[in-house]
């Protein structure tokens, strides 16, 4: 099954990837995950590894991933190494403007369950799909925060200096 929510951020490109990249601030914003924990001390980057769980419905699914795809301030993808079959990915394009276009996507499967497995993917799709856009209001919400207050600090600075 696969899910995918975007959304138009008021921000450069670099400030939307640095809240992303880091690790430490995954569970600031994405929606029902309840552990992103760094594995093996590589916090970022490629071959990065992270245990990760999401809950959906009374259940918390995840596993051990790792970081597939760095391309810093555009790309990153992980893939499961352990648990349940899963692809994640955040996009970020700038746009004309200077905003950022962040897109997240989801690939996830139950490997080997047959007709409960395809049903037990179905069911959790539309739980999965509201995680992803929740996720991205609230990375929206953290960054677009964030820029106010280096703006408010900046207009201190130039205030008192």
């Amino acid at each position: 099954m696969r899910v995918a929510a975007n959304i138009q951020i008021a921000a450069p490109i670099e400030s939307v990837w640095a809240v992303v990249s880091d690790p430490e601030r995954a569970l600031s914003y994405m929606a029902g995950v309840t552990r992103w924990e760094v594995i093996d001390g590589r916090a970022e980057g490629l071959g990065a590894r992270y245990r990760m769980l999401l809950r959906v419905g009374s259940a918390e699914v995840g596993g051990l991933v790792e970081v597939v795809e760095w391309d810093a301030p555009r790309d990153l993808a992980w893939t499961s190494v352990t648990g349940i079959d899963q692809r994640g990915r955040f996009r970020l394009r700038r746009s004309p403007s200077g905003n950022t276009r962040v897109e997240f996507r989801l690939a996830y499967g139950v490997a080997g369950a047959g007709i409960s497995g395809w049903m037990a993917e179905r069911i959790a799709a539309p739980t999965v799909r509201g995680h992803l856009r929740r996720s991205l209001a609230q990375l929206k919400r953290l960054v677009e925060y964030e820029q106010l207050r280096e703006r408010a600090a900046a207009r201190r600075a130039a205030r008192t200096g």
